[in-house]
Parts: structure tokens; sequence; C-alpha cells
């Protein structure tokens, strides 16, 4: 009996495994569809995407030894600057792998969300997963912040949502 259960789990496993991956992977479908078009960063510049974010110390792909990198940040000000609200289909930025050849590759989305115009209850969340803290003196000079980071363009081995990608390249900036 038990090696009959054992083979039934074994045999049923996979498929409840692509199951969860596809349902999981349909969650992004509203946020894929409106930022596909920022492949090309003319178009993402055109729909507002203009301000490159660079860190205190003047780095604008931002990577963290050990942990990955993100890339260039291209924020839209006006989605920041928007009372605290969240969109999945509108990112506050957008992130950028830049290439060796000088050209720039859309890998990530991320959600930012100054604490003070934060109007929910707790931190805010999306696609299931809490934001993470930016707190004061952070890197960017920011306020405390809340971010998440969605790798819908690129793989991460750390996770979809999780804030560092170790195959994003900043060689190429």
């Amino acid at each position: 009996m038990k090696k009959r259960v054992t083979v039934i789990m074994l045999a049923v496993l996979p498929v409840l495994l692509a199951t969860g991956i596809a349902v999981a992977a349909g969650a992004f479908d509203g946020a894929k569809s409106s930022t596909a078009r920022y492949h090309d960063i003319r178009q993402a510049m055109d729909a507002g995407y203009t301000a490159k974010v660079i860190d205190l110390a003047g780095i604008e792909c931002i990577a963290q030894p050990g942990e990955g990198a993100m890339g260039v940040h291209m924020l839209n000000p006006s989605l920041l600057l928007d009372e605290g609200k969240i969109d999945a289909a509108q990112p506050e930025l957008l992130v950028y792998e830049p290439r060796n050849d000088g050209t720039m590759k859309l890998v990530a989305l991320e959600y930012l969300v100054f604490q003070s115009d934060w109007k929910g209850g707790g931190k805010p969340a999306l696609f299931g997963k809490e934001f993470d803290e930016i707190k004061a003196g952070n890197r960017y000079g920011i306020p405390p912040s809340w971010a998440l980071h969605a790798w819908i363009w690129k793989p991460n081995p750390s996770g979809i949502l999780n804030a560092w990608n170790p195959r994003v390249d900043c060689d190429g900036a």
C-alpha cells in the first residue's frame, strides 16, 4: 500500500508543480502585457520613465556583491508621486540590464511607495508578497519606502520577487 501511494505521489507531484508554476506565472500577465512595449527604452521614456536613478555614490547600475544586481532603474515620477497608489500594470520603475553593445534590456519591474504616502494598513503587498522595506539613510537618499521587484523579463534563480538577481550583469554599464 505504501509503495502504491509513493508511486501515485511521484506521478502526481510533477503535474501539481507545473500547475502551480502556470498559475503563479498568470499572476503577472497584466504587468507583462502593459509593460511589453517598454523593451524599447524610447517608448518607456515617451511614457514618462525619464528619471534615471543614481545612488548617492553616483552608481547607476545597481549591484550588491554576493547577491547579484538589479540594473539601471528608470523612474516615472508621476507614478511615484501619486499618493501611494500601487497598480501592477503601472510600475513606478522599469529595470534595465546594460548590454555590452550599449543597448538596454528590460529585465524587471519595480513597485515603490514612500511610507509617508502609504494609506493601507501594514506593508503594501502585490503578487502575494509584501514589499521590502527601504529604511532612512539608504544608498539612494530617498525617504523611508517600500519596494518590490518583479523579474518578469529575465529569470531570477533567487525568486521572481527577490530584489537581487545573480544573473544580471552591470559590466555593460
